[in-house]
């Protein structure tokens, strides 16, 4: 199995054998649960469709019941997430997928990823890490303005790409690599050396190495 989906439940520290602080990200990953099963022959690529945190049936229109209730489930998902697979028929509907099950170990390597923090409408300086400009007698309202944006009479326009104000955050991030400092199976924890982005809650998605 390529992976599996859980939520960031925020940031906190753990020690090693040698007593050394290792800042850590704790995860809930699983379980996830099988509700559709994509094969060559049907779609024309092996995967399997996973859902997340189960939720009520009323809470969904006609089309997503009947898909839950193909799949023989009572519920359906807050999130579902597809991830390809080699040998699809290794799995089925409705069968519960979770870190002990796919022999998940401390000392792996997992790309981690989510949606970074939306931060609405932002100046260069926070956006981009400008300097702001001389805070000295005569410099009037321009301290954090980006400054010049552009050519003059040619080409007589901003080239595309330029960096400046505009909407920061709110993107889907990846971060490769990061180690499993722990595995707490029991309750479906996974801690990572490192950061993850996102918010406390934020859906993620984990890619085993």
């Amino acid at each position: 199995m390529e992976g599996l989906i859980g939520r960031k439940l925020g940031m906190t520290r753990i020690f090693n054998e040698a007593g050394e602080v290792i800042p850590v990200t704790v995860l809930e990953v699983g379980p996830c649960t099988v509700v559709q099963v994509k094969t060559v022959e049907t779609d024309g690529y092996n995967a399997v469709q996973l859902g997340f945190m189960p939720r009520k049936l009323t809470k969904f229109n006609k089309p997503m019941r009947g898909h839950f209730l193909r799949a023989g489930l009572d519920h359906g998902f807050y999130i579902l997430r597809e991830f390809r697979v080699e040998d699809a028929s290794q799995f089925k509907p409705g069968q519960v997928l979770t870190l002990e099950s796919l022999g998940v170990e401390k000392g792996i390597r997992v790309d981690v990823t989510g949606k970074s923090k939306g931060r609405g409408f932002t100046g260069a300086i926070k956006r981009w890490g400008f300097s702001r400009q001389p805070m000295s007698h005569g410099a009037k309202q321009v301290h954090r303005k980006p400054g010049s944006s552009g050519p003059s009479t040619f080409p007589g326009r901003v080239i595309k790409g330029k960096k400046m104000p505009g909407h920061y955050g709110n993107e889907t991030v990846t971060v490769k690599n990061l180690l499993v400092a722990e595995v707490i199976p029991d309750k479906h924890l996974l801690l990572v050396k490192g950061a993850v982005p996102g918010w406390p809650n934020g859906w993620v998605m984990v890619y085993f190495k």
